[in-house]
């Protein structure tokens, strides 16, 4: 049976995230549907990460099985044709292997978060950035950061709905950049526990702002609690960027 693997990008402002649920649509729901709509009967659709409430990405990776055989380039658009007007795209298609697998054979999973950094709100980006508008200092939120690269305990960093059974994780990057009126905080690591991009981009804004310090993020770190975390950024301001595969 056919494996197709998809590289998909979505504007998340209308979903309940990428994962299927009860509550309001979901891009996999969408893609699940579309897939079927092309003729490839039911559709279980699998995402190499699963994204929040109002999360975007810009190269999610999705497989499923089908027994059509299609040419990568004519289910690409054959998917497009269904998914007009959801704020999905499915930008590459590739038939793989059946040993392939989104979600375990991915090696890294990177995110980036952005911010406007000015005083006048967003016109053209509203649900696309994290407006804040008192300076930030990125070389001190960059410094901060480095507090948190490497082999940790993240319980601080994470949600308190999260079901990973650890919360020891390996951050190989995170750095922090301007480019302009823009902040980007940049995240790889092979995976990520809930909420932690948005709790560790919430932490290093109060370190841009000057409230907090690089030894107050270690310290927040160590102590190993949900409570000692900054605020939680807002999801409209996350993308998922890449994942990546050997």
């Amino acid at each position: 049976m056919p494996r197709y693997r998809l590289t998909v990008e979505y504007d998340g402002t209308p979903y309940v995230g990428w994962q299927r649920q009860d509550n309001g649509p979901s891009v996999q729901g969408e893609i699940e549907r579309a897939a079927e709509a092309v003729g490839n009967g039911e559709v279980t659709l699998f995402g190499a990460g699963r994204t929040d409430t109002g999360v975007h990405a810009l190269a999610q990776v999705a497989h499923f099985d089908t027994e059509r055989q299609w040419g990568p380039s004519k289910l690409r658009d054959a998917l497009n044709a269904k998914l007009r007007d959801t704020g999905i795209a499915i930008i590459e298609v590739a038939e793989v292997g059946e040993d392939f697998h989104c979600r375990f054979s991915a090696t890294s999973r990177s995110y980036l978060y952005r911010i406007l950094n000015r005083r006048p709100p967003p016109a053209l980006e509203i649900g696309r950035v994290w407006w804040v508008k008192s300076p930030l200092d990125t070389d001190a939120m960059h410094e901060a950061a480095q507090r948190l690269v490497g082999h940790h305990d993240f319980t601080t960093f994470r949600s308190t709905h999260c079901q990973s059974r650890t919360a020891m994780k390996t951050l190989d990057e995170l750095r922090v950049s301007r480019l302009g009126e823009h902040v980007e905080i940049f995240a790889r690591s092979r995976s990520f526990l809930h909420n932690q991009v948005r709790s560790m981009a919430g932490t290093l804004v109060e370190v841009g702002l000057g409230r907090w310090s690089a030894d107050d993020v270690t310290r927040a770190l160590e102590a190993r609690d949900r409570t000692a975390c900054g605020p939680v950024a807002p999801a409209v301001g996350l993308y998922l960027v890449a994942v990546g595969y050997d």
